[in-house]
């Protein structure tokens, strides 16, 4: 099943401010909320709003997604972070239901930490960490644009390291539990003032919120756990792909030590082409015909990116006029049709005309009634 678009999901124009989409974010949770809606149906409704009000109240995701259509924000945003930022708890406290932490977890297997939003003791831990994303420029073709590819890149990242197996320890050593945590990785200090008692829970300042202690640190990362190398990966480009769009490899960017690999991301640029220009999914070619044919009409060959098409030219052509050819454009990113080409001709006007054109071009004057 098609999904819908998400501004007609929340029932908002494309052009809607912040204001109004939150509003009417407010108005369908109120109504579909998993706690007050107990009908079939009413759960995946729920599910659908928010992620649409995810995207939409963001503006880089919701750049994104104006341009590239749901690929090109499934493309760049994990399911974590998709909901990252937006401020469900606010708007749940102020409806007076309940929070959307419990409800994401139940609705898609885990939380982490979101919207300012984290577990119940208020602390990620080291399982949290997540390396850098890095960022890969490939440029490609019109026909690779067209069609699709796969093209093979190496980056350059910091990865686990292959002497110690990212433990940072000495092979045949090993870590020690830290006896400051107790391997927790985070410490608890309690403070008392009065009746009042306050719980605070800091990382481990001993083994730095790891939970363990090297006694023999690698001698190749000393301790890091982490190298730079080199890796070849396969980028597959998606037929339509577009200058500034971003394709992401998730789990390729840099490694940090206990933790995950963050993102890399293949940031697209189309090469000039000779012939043509691009203006979103269509296709512009610009050519010069006779000034007989333009008068006359008659048919003109034109170049395609996937061959040659005819175009017909009908008697009295201005200079300037667009002419289209449908289907001969880009595949759309949404999944379905293509743009066309749009052939713009202008006149050509010969420098040096023979004896017996001159002649010719003198009687149609006169016949015109101008004075040549």
């Amino acid at each position: 099943m098609e999904k819908r678009d998400y501004y007609d999901v929340l029932g908002v124009q494309k052009g809607s401010g912040k204001d109004d989409i939150k509003a009417a974010y407010r108005k369908l949770a109120l109504q579909y909320h998993p706690d007050r809606n107990r009908e079939p149906g009413a759960a995946e409704k729920f599910k659908e709003i928010s992620e649409a009000y995810a995207v939409l109240s963001d503006d880089e995701k919701r750049g994104q997604y104006d341009q590239f259509g749901r690929q090109g924000v499934y493309e760049r945003y994990n399911r974590e972070d998709l909901f990252r930022g937006a401020d469900f708890d606010s708007i749940f406290r102020d409806l007076g239901i309940g929070g959307f932490g419990g409800i994401f977890e139940r609705f898609f297997g885990g939380l982490g930490s979101y919207g300012g939003f984290q577990g119940s003791e208020g602390f990620e831990g080291r399982g949290s960490l997540r390396g850098d994303d890095l960022a890969f420029d490939l440029e490609i073709t019109f026909e690779e644009a067209l069609r699709g590819a796969s093209r093979d890149i190496e980056i350059p990242r910091l990865s686990e390291c292959r002497t110690c197996n990212g433990s940072g320890a000495q092979p045949g050593s090993s870590r020690k539990t830290c006896r400051e945590c107790n391997g927790r990785g985070r410490v608890q200090k309690v403070r008392r003032t009065g009746f009042a008692q306050f719980v605070q829970i800091t990382t481990c300042p001993k083994c730095n919120g790891e939970g363990s202690i090297i006694d023999k640190p690698c001698r190749n990362c000393h301790g890091s756990g982490l190298e730079r190398a080199r890796k070849k990966l396969q980028v597959k480009i998606p037929p339509g792909a577009d200058e500034g769009q971003s394709l992401r490899l998730r789990g390729e960017g840099n490694m940090v030590q206990g933790g995950r690999a963050g993102d890399l991301y293949v940031r697209i640029h189309l090469k000039p082409h000779p012939e043509f220009k691009r203006q979103g999914d269509n296709v512009i070619y610009e050519t010069r015909i006779s000034f007989p044919k333009a008068v006359l009409g008659g048919e003109l060959e034109v170049p395609c990116i996937d061959g040659r098409a005819r175009v017909k030219i009908p008697p009295g052509t201005r200079a300037g006029t667009v002419f289209r050819l449908e289907g001969k454009g880009f595949p759309s990113l949404e999944g379905w049709g293509k743009g066309d080409e749009l052939v713009r001709v202008d006149l050509a006007i010969p420098q040096e005309i023979s004896r017996k054109q001159r002649e010719l071009l003198e009687e149609f004057a006169r016949e015109a009634g101008e004075k040549p």
